[in-house]
């Protein structure tokens, strides 16, 4: 796949990526790598104000904090929610991630009220927003963020595919 690709499909609605959840994916991805340190799955994730002003970013911590929640989008929403001062809720607050989110951290954003999801790379095994389970947009829960998923998918599985393939050696 050519850099820079970007292969959103689109979530409900026919939303498709903007030019402001490209750039929140571009810091994504360069949050990734950060993970490899603690031995960790590459996986980043932001999440911005309403105004686009970036509240916080992260990587997966689980090895590193011995914790198996601190995926990041837990991490970052944890960090957000202090920033965004309005307590606990990230309303009009986007969440972009490199990997689709899991049951965990789908049900974590639509708790804290986030208003939008983009995410990278679709995850057939565990995504909770729309390849496995659909968690986000179940019409039993209260709050259903707006989801774009596929935003450079080719970007984001090859940091995954790297690591795995160095880990399964």
């Amino acid at each position: 796949m050519e850099s820079g690709q970007d292969t959103s499909r689109r979530g409900t609605g026919g939303v498709a990526a903007s030019p402001a959840d490209r750039e929140l994916m571009r810091s994504a991805l360069a949050a990734a790598p950060a993970a490899l340190a603690g031995g960790d799955v590459p996986i980043g994730a932001v999440v911005a104000a309403p105004d686009g002003r970036v509240l916080a970013s992260g990587h997966n911590q689980r090895e590193e904090l011995s914790d198996p929640t601190a995926h990041a989008e837990i991490q970052v929403l944890r960090a957000a929610a202090a920033e965004h001062g309005d307590g606990w809720r990230l309303s009009g607050c986007t969440l972009a991630v490199t990997v689709e989110p899991c049951t965990m951290c789908a049900g974590a954003l639509v708790l804290a009220r986030v208003s939008r999801v983009v995410f990278g790379v679709w995850e057939p095994r565990t995504g909770a927003v729309g390849s496995l389970w659909d968690v986000v947009r179940d019409r039993r829960v209260n709050h259903r963020p707006e989801v774009v998923g596929g935003v450079f998918a080719g970007e984001c599985a090859t940091l995954l595919e790297g690591f795995f393939d160095e880990h399964r050696m």
